[in-house]
């Protein structure tokens, strides 16, 4: 194994920039959805609406949720498996039983 910095140490992700634009884009459209939620909730909107779009944050944060495990397996996880770290499996299956609940 080498000693070289992985893009995926100490805890830390070192993102391209077209993921961290991706990423903060998709972070940014949710925060949108969700001050429009609560300017519903001040207008007294009907419940029903107001649920509706909760329903549509909630999808757009499993979509964002689903980039970033992908980008994570693809990048930390198969790093740390080609360098023998079989430690990280155990780390993902924890992390997938914890976000499919």
């Amino acid at each position: 194994m080498e000693n070289t910095p992985s893009c995926c140490s100490n805890r830390q992700k070192k993102r391209s920039p077209e993921e961290y634009k991706d990423l903060v884009h998709r972070l940014n459209r949710i925060e949108g959805q969700v001050r429009g939620v609560k300017k519903m909730v001040d207008d007294e909107t009907y419940c029903v609406d107001i649920l509706t779009q909760v329903s549509a944050v909630q999808a757009a944060l499993n979509s964002f949720s689903k980039v970033l495990l992908a980008n994570h397996i693809r990048t930390c996880v198969a790093e740390d498996i080609r360098e023998g770290k079989d430690e990280v499996i155990d780390e993902l299956v924890t992390t997938l039983q914890k976000i499919m609940k």
